[in-house]
């Protein structure tokens, strides 16, 4: 996405007085991420929250904090559903740990996302993990994400294989658009019939839509934060034309709120969606979490409590990290 100058971008001083920055421990390792740093301000119409990866560059991270921005100074678009289905996520975890990871969902469980394609990991731990999944959940749809993790003929192997377990679709087996465009051709001559989503070239390309005018992807994956906010990821989602699936990215119940708004606002939503990852994290800035329940979210505002951000309350040298990161990411977005 563009940097363009932001609309109703408020003074940098507004955000600095109200920010607070945390630190939310896992209990779960996702993305090798084993404590979730984030940073939450206010505004007029609530809570928005800036987390992206620390490896982030600042033109990519300005997207996070206008999608903050928005949240906190606009609020969202009026919803068309008041509850969202969710998948759960196994992260490339050990078959033996994987019922341990989905009892952390509370009820019914419609859908898991399975991490595939670890590096260091095998095709056969891979196998064994989905196996598990299945298994436990014979009736729940799964799809299983590479997180860009193999070329083209790895993936094709991979996907054989793993096909066996009826999946609904599979994430981002490679990295190029091409390659997903390649793969999906090459599944389909040899009669599986397996959907491919989009996500990093989508949310990571300059030309978000590229993926959608290839022919290299069945569905999309939005994410509001790394979009630039929900009425932009709305804007993408229409100019696509393709079946969206609304995912997260370890964000806390603030940033979790924001993608729940952009799954409401959606005129279809054919699938579960990817923001049940509050359930791999063992801390939240609300008491009342914006977890799945029987498979769905409700569509409400988290409630952050004073307490909890004092408590996980990040202080010092990382603090200044975090508050120089916003000073230089809103001048990105007001360039």
């Amino acid at each position: 996405m563009t940097s363009a100058h932001a609309p109703n971008l408020p003074p940098v001083a507004d955000l600095l007085d109200t920010v607070r920055v945390v630190s939310l421990p896992m209990r779960v390792t996702f993305r090798g991420v084993t404590v979730r740093e984030t940073a939450i301000f206010h505004g007029p119409a609530g809570w928005g929250e800036f987390g992206p990866f620390p490896e982030y560059g600042d033109v990519e991270a300005a997207q996070w904090l206008r999608a903050g921005v928005e949240a906190a100074w606009q609020g969202f678009p009026d919803p068309v559903r008041s509850s969202i289905p969710v998948n759960a996520t196994v992260p490339a975890v050990s078959a033996d740990r994987v019922a341990d990871v989905l009892a952390g969902y509370g009820g019914a469980v419609p859908a898991v996302k399975i991490k595939v394609a670890e590096r260091g990991q095998s095709l056969a731990d891979d196998v064994a993990r989905v196996a598990a999944v299945r298994d436990l959940l014979p009736g729940a749809e799964l799809r299983v994400d590479a997180n860009m993790g193999w070329d083209e003929d790895q993936a094709v192997a991979a996907l054989t294989e793993l096909a066996a377990f009826d999946l609904e679709y599979a994430e981002q087996p490679v990295a190029t658009i091409e390659g997903l465009a390649a793969v999906r051709q090459r599944l389909r001559d040899k009669s599986i019939d397996l959907k491919i989503a989009a996500d990093e070239s989508v949310r990571k390309a300059e030309d978000p839509l590229a993926v959608a005018r290839a022919g290299a992807a069945d569905l999309i994956i939005v994410k509001v934060a790394p979009l630039g906010g929900v009425r932009r990821a709305l804007e993408l989602v229409r100019d696509a034309g393709l079946p969206a699936v609304v995912s997260s990215a370890i964000d806390s119940s603030v940033g979790i709120r924001a993608g729940v708004a952009l799954a409401a606002a959606l005129p279809e939503l054919p699938y579960a969606c990817g923001l049940g990852t509050l359930s791999l994290m063992a801390a939240d800035v609300t008491r009342k979490s914006l977890k799945p329940q029987e498979g769905h979210i409700p569509v409400r505002d988290a409630a952050v409590d004073q307490d909890l951000l004092a408590e996980f309350a990040v202080t010092g040298e990382r603090r200044d990290w975090w508050l120089d990161r916003i000073r230089r990411t809103h001048a990105v977005l007001a360039g």
